[in-house]
């Protein structure tokens, strides 16, 4: 009696090991997405970003026309927190610029680089290429058509949320044409999602940019430009909420997918043979991102390169499980941010830089020396 092929399990044989196991039977690849760099153990580096993160914070509400002492920074918020925690002895308008302005231009800088980060991170899994952005599929572009629209025509059909509104709704709309145009024979393939989110997103740009050069108001051209070069001045706590969920929620979801998004590094074949539905998980994991990403840049603009540079530097620290990953990135792009924004206040005080700006000078060249790596 002939026994099993090479690579076959036996018939009645349990299925002990996990999918790595399985695969090995198979003859396919596994990613060992779960093996530890050497360097920190893993609690060591969180901790580190969260202190990061915090200091960053810190300086950030410290920093502006009026400077503020680290201990007084801490002093209003404990006090906010419970009035026991900390004995007013400051003017109430510093807690007002703290309060009002400055923490939430904080805490909205932190949740916009974490959520570019975290959907960088699940993009390049998804695509399978390290190069990937956020701004890749054609998503930004969207919501800058919306916002120009908004700001050249002096819409207000939402009254003060016009922008952000037009914003998003920009951005689903390129959402849905890059959806329909990537899926062919009702499939989605790498290849077609990356082209048609380039070929929507050169598009788009280029209907914005008609708008802003044919407005006949300068001020209106100037805000325009702003907008679409990202940035956080005017920030309210209202304008907090809806992303904070939106990005919180987002990167939950994608902490429940970890193990199908490890599997995907293995490759598509080796992915579907270890139960993974492929095209169905890749569709929906498009979705999410995307969503995430309009709802982000509806409130900021476009921001670009801290999707790129976060999960590269996460995955040289930690490795490329993202389990692990995907917590460190959201932290790091977090303090990336907030310290990024926080350059583009006080550089050239009291004018203010769009904080786009900011990170492409520092992802631009991160951006080269990746792809100079990657060719050798």
């Amino acid at each position: 009696m002939s026994g099993p092929k090479v690579g076959e399990p036996n018939v009645g044989e349990p299925k002990v090991g996990g999918p790595e196991v399985h695969a090995r039977r198979l003859g396919l690849p596994y990613p060992k997405v779960g093996a530890r760099r050497p360097g920190l153990p893993y609690p060591i580096v969180i901790a580190l970003l969260l202190v990061m993160l915090g200091a960053a914070a810190t300086a950030a509400i410290a920093a502006g026309s009026v400077t503020l002492p680290a201990e007084q920074v801490w002093g209003i918020l404990l006090h906010r927190v419970h009035p026991a925690l900390a004995e007013p002895t400051w003017p109430v308008v510093r807690e007002t610029i703290v309060m009002d302005v400055r923490v939430p231009r904080v805490l909205l800088a932190a949740v916009i680089g974490a959520g570019l980060s975290v959907c960088g991170m699940a993009l390049q899994a998804l695509v399978r290429n390290p190069l990937a952005d956020p701004m890749l599929l054609g998503v930004s572009s969207g919501a800058s058509v919306g916002a120009v629209s908004v700001v050249v025509f002096s819409l207000t059909v939402f009254g003060a949320f016009s922008l952000p509104v037009a914003a998003f709704l920009g951005a689903l709309a390129a959402l849905v044409a890059v959806y329909f145009l990537a899926r062919s024979g009702g499939r989605m393939t790498t290849v077609r999602l990356v082209l048609a989110g380039v070929a929507m997103a050169e598009v788009l740009s280029a209907v914005a940019s008609f708008l802003v050069v044919t407005s006949n108001d300068p001020h209106k051209t100037q805000s325009a430009l702003r907008w679409m070069l990202g940035g956080l001045a005017g920030t309210t706590w209202t304008m907090v909420w809806i992303p904070a969920v939106a990005v919180l929620a987002g990167t939950l979801v994608l902490l429940g997918v970890s193990r199908p998004l490890n599997l995907l590094l293995a490759g598509e074949e080796a992915a579907a043979s270890l139960g993974l539905d492929v095209h169905r998980f890749r569709a929906a994991l498009f979705v999410l991102v995307a969503i995430m990403i309009g709802t982000i840049v509806a409130v900021s603009g476009s921001i670009g390169f801290v999707g790129l540079i976060m999960p590269h530097v996460v995955r040289l620290l930690i490795g490329a499980d993202h389990r692990r990953a995907l917590p460190a990135t959201a932290l790091l792009g977090a303090a990336f941010l907030v310290t990024a924004d926080l350059v583009a206040r006080t550089l050239i005080a009291p004018e203010e830089i769009p904080v786009g700006i900011i990170t492409a000078l520092v992802g631009g060249p991160f951006f080269l020396w990746l792809m100079r790596r990657r060719s050798k």
